[in-house]
């Protein structure tokens, strides 16, 4: 692969590139699936490369599915011709921030290999559990999958860095949908995206309980149905770290990518609210509230050895004890935070897209409250878990998000149980008034697997670790 590689870092070179990258990736997806009893199998491998160049101060970049070295020159060539095409319309040259040179593997640790893991075996799984949620004649939908993602990956640049990693990733989940012939309700398990993902081996799968929450899940799915609409005004709620993920994600993440700050990307999801002369100054949220960016955590799904502009992986404060201080950047853009080098955050949707600013795992570090204490300091209060809906402005200030189920909390307990529950607010006012967050013991990694950015779109994943926290005075309904 190395060979190959080097056909297209020295053909570049010889058109007068003054940088040129190649990542070559071979994907490897299965997907096993389950709805009301009809299962579904697929099976897919996507491979080919990419190659970026800068010529003249501009980027340039082209791909194809096609690995061969012939292929390879001519796909360079065409980087190449893309670059001095746009280096008429460069305002300022491309300007990358240094990082040391890399040969080096690197992959997911794991125990038990997704994809050897026999297909009858996850079919027998998931009709155990579809059989469960179908006991009850209100459930109309009874839906649950198993995911296995691998990625193997070479990139070499013309800097001398030579990185092979091989990224593994495991998922799984399902949800009972019900309805009494006037609404519809849903719970979900043991996230709200159709599954819960991490990069992993299939240890984890075996671990997530699936079987042990199918009848709970049913059981809330079908109350639901009868349980009054949460009410509306302000009060005192504890967000579960199932939809705490979420508000982490659209609130701090998306608004923490420089790209959108300098309104390179601006088109599909908006721009920020945290402009260039914020680090340092803002108060994003109370004093509790740290939250970290991290591409080394265990089973993130943003977790790898290196980013697609072959810097490693970093662990950094965004926010520190409430104070905002960093942005996700990559190195071409790391100049205009002021930083001499990218904190790793570049990454591309597979060979055929162009790398971009993406958030990497991103997370709210525990605090010291059990959650038993926390419940009966909340009198009065409301729970709220799993995310049904979101909304957020085009500078990601104001918000609106909807949840699966919400209860009251009444003699230090979870009480009634609500339907609809939203909840809405400005990101600022928000995490400042978060006064309590969970311990380590109810803290854990969620993730996402749908992200979207950029035109044409892009895919990515990460994750959210944060434990239930407390938001005073929250406003929650309908804002009267």
């Amino acid at each position: 692969m190395k060979k190959l590689c080097n056909i297209a870092l020295t053909t570049a070179k010889a058109k007068r590139a003054t940088y040129a990258d190649i990542r070559v990736i071979f994907n490897t997806v299965e997907d096993v699936s389950m709805k009301n009893g009809r299962p579904d199998v697929s099976y897919r491998e996507i491979n080919g490369f990419g190659v970026r160049v800068i010529v003249n101060g501009a980027w340039g970049f082209s791909s194809s599915s096609k690995v061969a070295p012939a292929q390879v020159r001519k796909t360079t060539l065409e980087a190449v011709e893309i670059a001095r095409q746009a280096a008429k319309f460069q305002r300022k040259p491309i300007r990358l921030a240094k990082e040391p040179t890399y040969v080096d593997f690197w992959a997911t640790p794991y125990i038990e290999d997704p994809f050897d893991v026999p297909v009858d075996e996850k079919l027998g799984l998931l009709s155990e559990i579809d059989k469960i949620l179908r006991r009850n004649k209100k459930v109309i939908n009874a839906t649950g999958n198993l995911h296995a993602w691998r990625e193997h990956q070479w990139m070499a640049t013309s800097e001398g860095s030579f990185i092979e990693q091989i990224l593994l990733r495991s998922g799984c989940g399902y949800s009972a949908e019900t309805s009494n012939g006037k609404i519809l309700q849903k719970r979900s398990y043991p996230c709200a995206f159709g599954r819960q993902c991490v990069t992993a081996g299939y240890e984890y799968v075996r671990a997530a309980k699936l079987i042990e929450n199918a009848a709970r899940t049913r059981d809330e799915a079908v109350a639901l149905l009868t349980a009054p609409v949460c009410p509306s005004g302000k009060r005192d709620t504890i967000i579960e770290g199932s939809m705490l993920a979420l508000q982490i994600h659209e609130s701090c993440g998306h608004p923490t990518e420089l790209d959108r700050v300098l309104g390179h990307e601006a088109n599909y999801a908006g721009r920020s609210f945290i402009t260039t002369d914020k680090p340092g100054k803002l108060k994003y949220g109370s004093d509790v509230v740290n939250i970290v960016a991290d591409s080394t955590m265990p089973m993130g799904l943003a977790t790898f050895g290196y980013d697609d502009d072959a810097v490693r992986a970093q662990r950094y404060y965004v926010v520190e004890n409430g104070l905002y201080k960093h942005y996700f950047t990559n190195r071409d853009l790391a100049h205009h935070a002021g930083e001499k080098r990218s904190r790793g955050c570049n990454r591309a949707h597979g060979y055929s897209k162009i790398p971009m600013i993406r958030m990497i795992n991103l997370s709210l570090l525990p605090g010291d409250w059990e959650y038993d204490d926390l419940l009966a300091d909340t009198e009065g209060g409301l729970v709220m878990e799993m995310n049904k809906s979101w909304s957020i402005d085009q500078m990601r200030i104001n918000f609106q998000f909807g949840c699966e189920a919400a209860w009251e909390i009444k003699n230090g307990k979870k009480g009634k149980l609500y339907r609809d529950p939203t909840y809405q607010g400005k990101t600022v006012e928000f995490w400042n008034s978060c006064d309590a967050i969970c311990n380590n013991k109810y803290w854990h990694p969620w993730g996402v697997v749908n992200c979207g950015k950029g035109q044409p779109g892009q895919t990515a994943e990460m994750t959210h670790g944060c434990a239930p926290s407390r938001f005073r005075n929250l406003q929650v309904g309908i804002a009267r």
